[in-house]
């Protein structure tokens, strides 16, 4: 059995990439059974400083234009192979309408309609999945779902979507 925390990937802390403050919190029972994969569908970043800036707008774009009261996603994923801390594992998202009480969010930093994410954001992605089962806050029996298997949108974007209908546990 491995232990804990030694297939997480490096989970850059709100602190470390300069969040504001949520106006509130929803607790998330946890484990969830959905895994559910979006692209933010914003610039690409390949560095912690260009992710931690993309990171930001979006979290400024959700609670200041959506008015919502953090950043939507549980984590990002950037293609410098680091993940980002949303609203953490055991905060309900606002990421995919009647599905946020029962899923954790992950969304790919980028646009990925005719792009496939890096090996390094993909590699990242894999794990914290497998994270997020070894520490309990997602079902070992979880399905993983796009977002547009559960919302009418094109996210997470065909390339990307293409690839995550490969990986385990998958169901459209």
């Amino acid at each position: 059995e491995m232990s804990l925390g030694s297939c997480c990937p490096r989970i850059i802390s709100r602190s470390q990439w300069g969040a504001r403050a949520p106006k509130s919190r929803v607790p998330l029972k946890t484990p969830v059974p959905f895994v559910i994969i979006h692209h933010t569908e914003g610039n690409p970043c390949t560095s912690q400083a260009s992710c931690s800036r993309q990171v930001k707008g979006i979290q400024n774009y959700h609670m200041n234009t959506q008015r919502w009261s953090d950043i939507g996603y549980n984590f990002l994923i950037g293609e410098d192979g680091n993940v980002y801390e949303g609203r953490g594992w055991s905060t309900m998202g606002a990421h995919a309408k009647n599905w946020n009480s029962k899923s954790l969010g992950f969304s790919f930093l980028g646009s990925f309609t005719s792009r496939v994410p890096n090996n390094a954001a993909l590699n990242a992605g894999k794990s914290l999945i497998q994270c997020a089962v070894s520490k309990g806050f997602l079902s070992r029996s979880y399905t993983l779902k796009g977002h547009r298997n559960v919302n009418p949108t094109s996210c997470p974007g065909n390339a990307l979507y293409g690839v995550i209908s490969k990986w385990p546990r998958f169901k459209a």
